[in-house]
């Protein structure tokens, strides 16, 4: 199992609001993707316009297969209008998974 976190600042706070309520109210398209296995949104409370997503994935083949998909890019139409990151806030990190 892997583990991919995506994380990213948003510059306007007011659409950190709209995206939090994008995350909790999203479509789940990324639910049915084979390999798929779940995923966690999360806010550090230091920094309260991040937004820190994890999706946890059977291997790296089947998280690659849904990044560069169609799916993908449908799932992510639906970012709020005026979304601005933060300049080179977005990151992109895959774990290992070991145990827990």
């Amino acid at each position: 199992m892997i583990i991919v976190l995506s994380r990213f600042a948003i510059a306007d706070q007011a659409i950190t609001e709209h995206v939090k309520q994008a995350f909790q109210h999203r479509p789940h398209l990324v639910d049915q993707v084979s390999g798929f296995i779940r995923m966690e949104v999360l806010i550090p409370q230091q920094h309260p316009n991040e937004i820190w997503l994890f999706t946890y994935w059977q291997t790296q083949e089947d998280y690659q297969t849904w990044h560069s998909s169609p799916a993908y890019k449908q799932a992510h139409a639906r970012i709020p209008a005026g979304l601005k990151l933060i300049p080179r806030s977005a990151e992109i990190q895959i774990f290992d998974y070991l145990c827990s």
